[in-house]
């Protein structure tokens, strides 16, 4: 069984930025594939980025692409959403998300272990 414990939560300006951390216990983390995802009041819980377990090769939605950087530390196993130029749009609960396939995924069904999720915050 895998345990995903997110933090980094907090209330930042627009423009801002913020770093979300993920550790992961019960699996090493090289033998998972992370993504997070993200949910606002009253939406669908919406799928941010993505890290491969191999070649960490990632992949954003496209309204963070350019500003969100998605990293893992294998050793820490530990992965982190780097959030940088922060929008209004961007306040959400973040949730952290593993998958045992290799294949990045951008659906909430691909994935099979999931945090209890941390609130980030815009202020306009």
């Amino acid at each position: 069984q895998v345990m995903l414990v997110e933090s980094g939560a907090g209330l930042v300006q627009a423009g801002g930025s913020l770093r979300l951390s993920c550790a992961a216990s019960g699996r090493t983390l090289s033998s998972l594939t992370m993504g997070w995802f993200r949910q606002a009041p009253e939406k669908e819980r919406e799928f941010v980025s993505a890290i491969s377990r191999g070649s960490g090769t990632t992949n954003y939605a496209d309204s963070v692409q350019g500003r969100f950087i998605i990293s893992r530390d294998n050793a820490k196993n530990t992965v982190y959403l780097q959030m940088n130029s922060l929008k209004s749009d961007d306040a959400a609960v973040y949730y952290c998300a593993a998958r045992d396939g290799n294949i990045l995924m951008r659906t909430r069904n691909a994935y099979d272990y999931w945090g209890q999720g941390t609130q980030v915050t815009v202020s306009s």
